[in-house]
């Protein structure tokens, strides 16, 4: 492995690349990655880079994102079938019938969602900033696709506006049931639970909070907590260990595995990175409506 590190170093110096790797990546990934956090923020972040190539160690919307926000950089994915089967629940067609039926709505895409739905929605949101970004609009009635979990999350925070779900879903965080939380509760009576909003309504409601994976992260700073259950894709566990090593932490269970995140590994990015493969495009216009959406978005938060 130290041979494959040595070369990937070396050829990220050469394409002067920058490495991307989501929390729920496996973690000898996670540790040659320049960056290691959310979609959304990691993309902001290699924008910002002087790197002229971008390799995104996770799903498909993702590396996506990073290709909007970084029109002139060369994006690519180790594993081009990598994909995201929420991502993949919704296409325009359907959100356009939605639309036409419910005219006065505002559409709210989870970023977690392709560029043509992006490019197709009034405004974005993450796990993190849902709820502030559904506060921000005047309008009533909201369309939230594609993930009917994180968008029942947001409709009980913001009761006062109507809700049109998108019967989407994460089926890892689907794994997540109520009795995998009773039972860490049991075997770890002093940890705090820790859920993603992407669970069901039901696990949520057993956890001390409901946080993205970047707010589990910053959570588990607080120098008041020292053992935490944590239910979303258990890659997280690694980052989370590798940050607060006298800390414990207990996946809600082993079932919340996201094999699509796993299918990079460390021989997949030296050949991405070797070959200049596999680039991810993006149709100028449909960068120009989904950067719009995305723009909204950072502008309220």
């Amino acid at each position: 492995m130290e041979l494959l590190v040595d070369k990937i170093s070396k050829l990220r110096l050469e394409r002067n690349a920058v490495i991307l790797a989501h929390n729920y990546q496996i973690g000898e990934v996670q540790d040659i990655a320049d960056y290691v956090g959310d979609s959304l923020g990691l993309s902001i972040q290699a924008a910002n880079t002087k790197a002229n190539v971008i390799v995104f160690c996770g799903v498909y919307f993702m590396a996506e994102t990073a290709k909007i926000l970084s029109p002139q950089k060369t994006v690519l994915m180790p594993d081009i079938s990598a994909g995201c089967p929420m991502a993949d629940m919704i296409n325009v067609d359907k959100l356009k019938e939605i639309k036409s039926k419910n005219p006065n709505a505002k559409v709210v895409c989870y970023v977690n969602s392709g560029a043509d739905i992006k490019a197709e929605s009034d405004i974005c949101c993450t796990s993190a900033n849902a709820v502030k970004i559904v506060q921000s609009l005047p309008d009533q009635e909201i369309i939230f696709v594609p993930d009917k979990y994180l968008g029942n999350f947001v409709s009980t925070k913001v009761p006062d506006k109507k809700f049109i779900l998108y019967d989407g879903y994460c089926p890892s965080h689907m794994r997540i049931s109520p009795e995998d939380i009773t039972k860490a509760k049991i075997e770890q009576p002093n940890a705090y639970v820790m859920v993603h909003p992407e669970c069901r309504p039901e696990v949520i409601a057993l956890a001390d909070e409901a946080l993205s994976t970047g707010q589990m992260l910053k959570k588990a700073g607080d120098p008041a907590l020292n053992a935490f259950i944590i239910g979303t894709e258990i890659g997280i566990i690694h980052t989370l260990k590798k940050q607060y090593p006298s800390k414990q932490f207990y996946p809600a269970t082993g079932k919340c595995l996201c094999p699509n995140m796993k299918l990079t590994t460390l021989e997949k990015v030296l050949f991405s990175l070797e070959d200049m493969q596999y680039e991810v495009s993006v149709p100028a216009g449909t960068i120009e409506k989904a950067r719009g959406s995305i723009d909204k978005m950072l502008k309220v938060v």
